[in-house]
């Protein structure tokens, strides 16, 4: 084995961690189906992006694999995974839910009754929404929509049924899952609820879109498209023009797979295959149902029973204290850690800043916000308050580009001023500062949000990050710093506490990797803690395995890639942990021993080289000892999970963690969220 693990191989090696879940009968059954959900969306966002990437380069290497061969390998292993999805779904699931009297019904099983209404609601609801056309060979092909389900349906004439070989047609049919709910509640018949899936309604009712014809055979396909904008060049020209041209190419970008029943005859996959004229390596086959994200939205006619239920974010009795934000900040900083801790306060935030007499500028990034986004909204009223507002909105962010476009417009017109795009470069930095008119000598006070988040109210209540609000002006002059670049991106900036990529991240990572490399050199105690979504460089790899060699040890906790590979000689004193549960690790934190100072920083950045060299990232110190001491109570929480932590070994198999003798078991997002309940509920009471 090499040193580095293919980063689309680590990929699947996560999504299948987010499959486990699903298996997990500790869970609630809803919840297991919410996990069923996500590792499908997972996987079709892979395969648009990463397997369209793939097939994109005419000559493609991962780590030394050709990609004819990776293709081979990453097909092999998703239909290994979606065959314990299948499975699960119909010996597991489906029978959880009869138990509980919700069935899952099909066009083969229902009665009477159930019929009948299934005939009346297509009549009623559904059969102007379908048009079904006949395939005819050498006409125009039809032209299929990413990521929609369509039936193939073999058809016989009624009028040559006695002929010895009667013509067979074929026939296809969108299932228009985009404009109708996917699940149909059946009427409940003596406490029993029966639901079907959108699909079996339509099979039920064939008949009726095709009179003259027999159905022979109905099989569902799905075909799943490039995403990616390949805007050729965007170093020059305008960024904002060759994003908007390329967006309505995401619809019609080269198939990266087509999934069908793997019930469909052999004559009528070679049809579909001439017909609109599909490769052997794109075509996959799958199971009698497609788009199981559509899960997400499954039916609970018991609903809240059999979910997982979410505790409420908590307030911060001290902070809630202050008359303002401004005067909690003033007085020191303030860690929050979302979702378990209300992301209001940043809310709150902004919309102290909008009417605030004494705030006179506010400047930020914006990455991914939310729909009707209270963020934008507040920007928009400080503005309107004659305050002079700067955004820059970054278009690149995949699937957010036409959302960003729209939400950016919507600002202008409301006079915000908007800095879009740097070419050649992804602003992913997480940052607003606020300016206001103070007593003190410099006449103004700044007020900094850094977050390794997105500003985004509604991804709040699921993703795991921290943020911090500071008045310290050795980081908000930095702060200053930054944002001035990001107006004008022509000079090069210098920075002592803030890590910027592009300036000095990459450098003050190595001075405090090297920092610990030369205290185990001397014996002394040498650590480094890292927690990110994605490891990806090897030269940040090549780093750490550099340090582990000489004796620091490393622990590592990755949610998604990570290409380092544990357990082997090069890396014995390297630990690799992912933690899935029902919130998702987002946040980015790295902590150095530092001879006993523990330098902690939390960063917008993973360390992929997409972060590292095409982006503006953001790291931020954890400079006041009382919120270092939590952030590093949290992690250690987190080291400390055996329940739904897992450790990566030299595959990347997720391994169980053993629990040792006398051992509570330890959930950390469990813990977390009691640790900050207990500490600040606790402090608020010995303050009073």
């Amino acid at each position: 084995m090499g040193k580095y693990i293919d980063r689309d191989i680590s990929w699947l090696s996560f999504n299948y961690r987010v499959l486990q879940e699903a298996f997990d009968p500790s869970l609630p059954l809803y919840e297991r189906i919410k996990f069923m959900a996500i590792y499908s969306s997972n996987l079709d966002e892979f395969f648009r992006v990463r397997v369209g990437a793939i097939r994109s380069e005419p000559a493609a290497h991962r780590a030394g694999t050709k990609k004819a061969e990776l293709l081979s390998t990453i097909f092999m292993i998703v239909t290994h995974q979606q065959q314990q999805f299948g499975s699960h779904f119909r010996e597991n699931i489906i029978p959880e839910l009869a138990s509980q009297g919700i069935y899952l019904l099909d066009e083969n099983n229902l009665n009477e009754s159930q019929i009948a209404f299934a005939k009346s609601y297509f009549q009623e609801e559904l059969i102007y929404q379908i048009q079904p056309i006949l395939l005819v060979k050498n006409k125009v092909t039809l032209f299929l929509q990413n990521g929609a389900i369509y039936f193939i349906v073999v058809l016989q004439s009624k009028t040559n049924k006695l002929t010895i070989n009667p013509r067979v047609r074929y026939a296809i049919v969108k299932i228009p899952s985009d404009i109708h709910s996917r699940f149909i509640k059946l009427p409940e018949e003596d406490g029993k609820h029966g639901i079907l899936f959108l699909d079996d309604l339509l099979r039920l009712n064939m008949d009726q879109l095709f009179r003259g014809y027999e159905i022979k055979g109905c099989y569902s396909i799905k075909l799943s498209r490039d995403a990616d904008l390949h805007i050729d060049d965007e170093y020059q020209g305008d960024i904002i023009e060759k994003v908007k041209k390329n967006l309505s190419k995401r619809k019609t970008g080269a198939p990266s797979r087509i999934l069908y029943d793997e019930r469909m005859p052999k004559p009528v996959l070679e049809f579909l295959s001439k017909y609109f004229g599909f490769k052997k390596n794109e075509m996959v086959p799958g199971g009698k149902y497609h788009n199981f994200s559509d899960l997400f939205a499954f039916p609970n006619p018991l609903s809240p029973h059999l979910e997982m239920p979410i505790p409420q974010p908590l307030r911060i009795p001290e902070l809630d204290s202050y008359p303002s934000i401004f005067e909690a900040i003033k007085t020191r900083d303030w860690l929050l850690s979302f979702p378990y801790q209300r992301y209001e306060y940043f809310l709150r935030f902004l919309q102290d800043a909008a009417y605030d007499p004494k705030v006179t500028e506010i400047k930020a990034t914006q990455y991914r916000v939310a729909d009707n986004s209270a963020v934008v909204e507040s920007l928009i009223a400080a503005a309107k308050n004659g305050k002079d507002v700067t955004v820059f909105v970054e278009v690149k962010a995949r699937f957010d580009e036409e959302a960003n476009l729209k939400s950016a417009q919507h600002m202008a017109a409301a006079g915000i001023k908007i800095i879009y795009s740097i070419p050649g470069l992804k602003v992913h930095a997480k940052a607003c500062l606020i300016s206001r008119i103070s007593g003190n000598e410099r006449g103004v006070r700044h007020y900094a949000f850094m977050s390794t988040g997105n500003f985004n109210e509604k991804t709040a209540k699921l993703y795991c990050d921290h943020a911090l609000f500071t008045s310290n002006p050795d980081l908000t002059d930095e702060l200053i710093r930054l944002f001035d670049f990001l107006q004008s991106p022509h000079t090069h900036l210098t920075f002592q506490h803030l890590w910027v990529a592009q300036h000095n991240m990459i450098n003050e990572i190595n001075h405090l990797i090297e920092w610990e490399i030369k205290a185990a050199k001397r014996g002394e105690k040498a650590y480094i803690l890292i927690k990110l979504n994605n490891l990806e460089d090897k030269g940040m790899i090549d780093r750490l395995y550099k340090a582990a060699k000489v004796g620091v040890k490393i622990d590592i906790i990755v949610r998604s890639i990570c290409c380092l590979v544990p357990q082997m000689p090069f890396s014995e004193n390297i630990t690799v942990r992912r933690i899935v549960d029902t919130f998702l690790e987002h946040a980015r934190v790295f902590v150095f021993h530092h001879s006993g100072e523990d330098r902690v920083f939390m960063s917008s950045a993973d360390w992929m080289k997409r972060n590292l060299y095409h982006r503006i990232e953001l790291g931020c110190p954890i400079l006041d000892n009382t919120l270092k001491r939590e952030m590093l109570d949290i992690l250690y929480l987190q080291l400390r999970d055996n329940q739904k932590a897992r450790i990566l070994d030299k595959a990347l198999t997720n391994l169980p963690v053993e629990i040792k003798p006398g051992e509570d078991p330890l959930r950390a997002q469990h813990s977390i969220y009691q640790y900050l309940r207990d500490k600040y509920f606790k402090l608020f009471d010995d303050l009073e």
